[in-house]
């Protein structure tokens, strides 16, 4: 680290904010009234001596006591939060991404907007190092060279390392709080915004997005060129904006970042279901098939009911009991109706240990092609067959908690009226398609 170019540093900040405001006033000036020239001339020479260095360092150490230098940030919550921040460089590889994984971390200032101008100052990177850092190694020579008085130097150092002394804790009541059970009490928690993590995380955003490289590498993806660099994307990303017109008020990174933070998609996999036919289907109904897993929330749900309860001639029970065999009987055709598709016509030819009056059910497509199978449709004896089979697959799946569930129940379930007419009303579909 060069302490020269630290130094160099400081000076150059206080001229430039030096000459801002001077401009400002500048063309302010020039609007007022020249009678007024003596007075402009002295209010000018008031500023400029305030951007003294040595008047500037000693207002802008006063002033640091105003923000306090963290990672975690409360406000990002809600902007009128008086919850306290959190300063915290612990460092830990345990597998998840954290601010603990940072091996350099950036700082973010919260508190006082006006005196952000010294969080600035502080964080600002020159060669790697910043005065921040000076600060936190007891290194005093980059504001040395600004005062000879050793009580001066001592005041700027104490004034400038306010922002590093935490407050006492405090949470508010427009804070984010959980109550975490321990024991048989709990703790309340109070998770804080990362925002030390959010701008390592911006900058590398930034050097994916617009870095040096990135139009070479999308010249050569649009011209399908090669290019020693890969291009990364980040599809399906979002924004979220704090502050609004003020970032400021949040944090100083949060100014920086422009009160932007990007999202990364956080969505499950859209898994794409095989567009091929179950040629090694054996039945619908088959212990572990489609049918038989998207089913198994609404079993349970009758079978606790039917084990809760021993009053089967409750009407409450009843007609709960059949809310249910008819969820059943309503997914089963969801199920069927997706196999009964056009495009895959005649793939039962193809399912030699499907049952012969299920090939009937699930292809009806097939008799366009295959007469005899046509012939033998139109009896419409495999709809006596279909429900029969419902039957035995509910009964199967009730047995194991309802071991005296036989033939009655089986009776019940395959002459439900709501699984008669689910197949008329498939059927009469199928057949109009089919003229």
């Amino acid at each position: 680290m060069s302490v020269e170019a630290l130094t160099a540093f400081i000076a150059e900040y206080i001229a430039a904010r030096r000459q801002t405001k001077l401009e400002a006033f500048d063309k302010d000036a020039a609007k007022r009234d020249a009678a007024d020239r003596v007075a402009l001339a002295a209010e000018r020479r008031e500023l400029e001596l305030r951007y003294e260095p040595q008047t500037w360092l000693t207002d802008a150490a006063r002033r640091a006591g105003q923000i306090s230098l963290v990672t975690h940030a409360a406000k990002f919550t809600h902007g009128d939060s008086k919850s306290s921040s959190l300063y915290s460089e612990t460092t830990q590889k345990e597998g998840y991404l954290s601010s603990a994984t940072l091996d350099d971390i950036d700082p973010d200032a919260v508190g006082n907007a006006a005196a952000l101008d010294v969080a600035k100052l502080l964080q600002t990177r020159v060669e790697g190092d910043s005065l921040l850092a000076c600060l936190k190694r007891g290194e005093r020579t980059p504001l040395a060279a600004f005062t000879d008085d050793a009580a001066q130097l001592d005041e700027w150092i104490t004034g400038f390392s306010r922002a590093l002394t935490p407050g006492e804790p405090a949470s508010h009541k427009l804070a984010k709080q959980n109550y975490f059970p321990v024991g048989d009490d709990y703790h309340l928690l109070s998770p804080l915004f990362a925002t030390s993590l959010v701008q390592a995380y911006h900058q590398k955003m930034l050097a994916f997005r617009f870095g040096d490289d990135i139009n070479a590498i999308r010249k050569a993806r649009r011209e399908k060129t090669w290019h020693p660099q890969p291009l990364v994307l980040f599809p399906d990303s979002a924004e979220m904006h704090f502050g609004g017109t003020k970032p400021q008020n949040i944090s100083y990174l949060n100014s920086v970042r422009g009160g932007r933070v990007w999202l990364l998609s956080a969505q499950p996999p859209q898994w794409k279901r095989a567009d091929k036919p179950p040629v090694n289907l054996r039945s619908v109904f088959t212990a572990g098939g489609q049918f038989d897993r998207r089913a198994g929330t609404a079993v349970q749900r009758l079978i606790s009911l039917l084990t809760r309860s021993k009053d089967y001639n409750n009407r409450h029970i009843r007609e709960s009991r059949d809310k249910y065999i008819d969820e059943l009987i309503d997914l089963l055709f969801v199920v069927v109706s997706e196999l009964q598709r056009e495009k895959w016509q005649g793939w039962t030819l193809r399912c030699p240990t499907l049952k012969t009056h299920q090939q009937l059910w699930l292809d009806p497509w097939r008799t366009k092609t295959d007469e005899a199978f046509r012939k033998e449709r139109d009896k419409d004896d495999w709809l006596e067959e279909v429900a029969a089979d419902f039957s035995i697959w509910l009964n199967a799946r009730l047995r194991k908690d309802l071991p005296d569930v036989g033939a009655v129940e089986k009776r019940e379930w395959e002459t439900r009226e709501r699984l008669r007419t689910n197949l008329r009303e498939m059927e009469k579909m199928i057949r109009e398609a089919l003229k």
